[in-house]
C-alpha cells in the first residue's frame, strides 16, 4: 500500500500565506503517514476580482515561493506535486506542473492542454507545453503527471498508463459552472475505469472553483473525497487492487489502438 494525501484549498492573493498553507499540509500528511502529496492548480495567486492575478504574479522556479517548498520538502520523506505560472521567453507564462522530493525538484511538466473554454481563455497569457510528462516512482509505483483541463483529453492518460503508470495525478482548478461538477467526477472517473488505474484529483476550492477532491479506484469507485471546503484527504493506492482490475478488465489487451502521440 502507498498512502496518498489531497491537499484541498483557496488560494489567497498572497504567495506568502499560500506557501505556508502548502508546508503546513506537507506537514500533516507526513504526520498522517502519506507518501505522495497533490496539492491544487496555480497556488502562488488567485483572486475573483483580479483573474489575470495568477498570471501576474508568476515567480522562477528558484524564487522565493518554491523556494520555501523544497526548503520544507528537505525534512520529509513525501513526494509533492503542485503547479505554479513561471514566467515564458514570449511574455507569456508556463503552468508548470513540479515534484519535489527531498529538497529537489525530481519532475517537471508544461501542461499541454490549455483551457480555452466556458468563455475563459487560457491561452492568452499561457504557453502550452510540447512534452509528454515523465511518470515519477513513488514507493515502486509509476505516477503519470496532467493538469485540470488535460482530464478531457482521454488520449493523455492513455498514453502515460501504456508508458507504465498506476496512478494518475491531477492538480486543478476546477471552474464552478452549470453542470460542471458532473463534468469532474464523470472524467475522474472515466479516466481511472478506462485506463484500471488509480486518479488523484485535487481541485482548488474557493469561490471561483468547486474543490470536489476525490480519488478513483481502477474499477471507477471512488475511495475518498472532499466537499467543497478546505481539507486533507487520504487513499491507500492498492497494487493488487491494481492487478486484480487488469485481470478482470483487460481492457489495455484488449485495445485495437497504438499508444497515442503528441502531434
Amino acid at each position: 500500500m502507498m498512502k496518498v494525501a489531497l491537499g484541498q484549498f483557496a488560494v489567497s492573493r498572497e504567495w506568502q500565506d499560500n506557501a505556508q498553507t502548502c508546508v503546513g499540509f506537507m506537514q500533516q500528511a507526513q504526520q498522517q503517514g502519506a507518501r505522495l502529496l497533490v496539492l491544487p492548480e496555480a497556488v502562488l495567486a488567485r483572486d475573483i476580482a483580479d483573474p489575470d492575478l495568477a498570471v501576474k504574479s508568476a515567480q522562477k522556479l528558484d524564487g522565493p515561493f518554491l523556494s520555501q517548498l523544497l526548503a520544507a520538502s528537505r525534512d520529509n520523506t513525501l513526494t509533492t506535486v503542485l503547479t505554479l505560472h513561471v514566467p515564458g521567453d514570449d511574455g507569456r507564462v508556463l503552468n508548470v506542473l513540479v515534484v519535489l522530493r527531498g529538497g529537489e525538484i525530481i519532475a517537471r511538466y508544461d501542461k499541454l492542454h490549455l483551457y480555452d473554454a466556458f468563455a475563459v481563455q487560457e491561452s492568452r497569457n499561457v504557453s502550452a507545453g510540447d512534452r509528454i510528462p515523465p511518470l515519477v516512482d513513488v514507493d515502486g509505483l509509476k505516477v503519470g503527471l496532467m493538469t485540470c483541463y488535460d482530464v478531457r483529453f482521454p488520449e493523455l492518460a492513455r498514453r502515460l498508463v501504456l508508458d507504465g503508470a498506476d496512478l494518475l495525478v491531477l492538480p486543478a482548478a476546477w471552474v464552478r459552472g452549470p453542470l460542471k461538477e458532473m463534468h469532474w467526477e464523470v472524467l475522474v472517473t472515466a479516466r481511472a475505469l478506462e485506463n484500471t488505474c488509480y486518479v488523484a484529483a485535487v481541485g482548488e476550492c474557493g469561490p471561483r472553483n468547486i474543490g470536489n477532491s476525490l480519488v478513483v479506484d481502477p474499477l471507477g469507485v471512488a475511495i475518498a473525497r472532499a466537499a467543497e471546503g478546505p481539507a486533507l484527504v487520504l487513499a491507500d493506492i492498492d497494487p493488487q487492487r491494481i492487478a486484480d482490475a487488469r485481470h478482470a478488465l483487460p481492457v489495455l489487451l484488449n485495445r485495437r489502438f497504438g499508444r497515442p502521440e503528441l502531434s
